[in-house]
């Protein structure tokens, strides 16, 4: 079996300009919704693309934490290497890929820090070992050995022994404010329906774009 083989022809749906929203993020949302009716594995999950001031980029996956109207949130080390490139670029593109509907979802726009309010809202919400872990961990650190993180577990567990763990300072929200959103429908013979959101002013603009 060579990597060719693998090719599938999609045919679970179509995409229509005529269908969608004029607003994306009611489109996306009704998209989300679907995704979790179909029991899509982790729907939340987005690659998050950023660059440094120099261009070179990164990616990664992460996921979605919240979205609305004034865009899509996640959370994270502010020291990690994608923090330290949305502090030089605050730039970033999202790609969602559901791939048991056929679908994809591309968003680019500008970055901006949540505030430490809703970051602190958000951090409270999480799991006793994900909260202690945000204290531990130095995220994309180079570390000698795993004994260093479970040693400084021990640590932090010693420094809140109640468990009323605060928002440490190195850590907290990003909103990625959607300037171009494009919604991918997998359609036969490869020719997809792409139908792409463009930001013009208060408005939306949206175009069908050729496969």
């Amino acid at each position: 079996m060579t990597l060719g083989d693998l090719r599938r022809e999609y045919a679970h749906a179509r995409l229509d300009e005529k269908d969608v929203s004029h607003d994306p993020i009611v489109e996306f949302a009704r998209w989300f919704a679907q995704a979790q009716e179909a029991q899509v594995a982790e729907p939340n999950a987005m690659t998050l693309a950023t660059a440094t001031s120099a261009a070179a980029p990164s990616a990664r996956l992460v996921l979605l934490k919240a979205f609305d109207e004034h865009g899509f949130v996640f959370f994270t080390d502010y020291r990690s290497r994608k923090g330290q490139e949305l502090d030089e670029n605050p730039r970033a593109a999202l790609v969602f890929y559901w791939v048991e509907l056929e679908r994809q979802v591309r968003i680019t726009g500008t970055v901006e820090r949540t505030s430490a309010e809703e970051s602190a809202a958000y951090f409270r919400t999480r799991p006793l070992g994900s909260r202690l872990g945000a204290w531990v961990s130095h995220q994309s650190l180079v570390i000698p050995s795993r004994a260093q993180l479970e040693r400084g577990l021990r640590e932090v567990e010693a420094r809140f022994p109640d468990g009323n763990i605060p928002l440490p300072p190195h850590w907290g929200g990003y909103r990625v404010q959607p300037e171009v959103i494009e919604f991918w429908q997998g359609r036969e013979s490869r020719l997809h329906d792409r139908i792409r959101y463009t930001r013009a002013g208060e408005r939306w603009r949206i175009e069908r774009l050729s496969p």
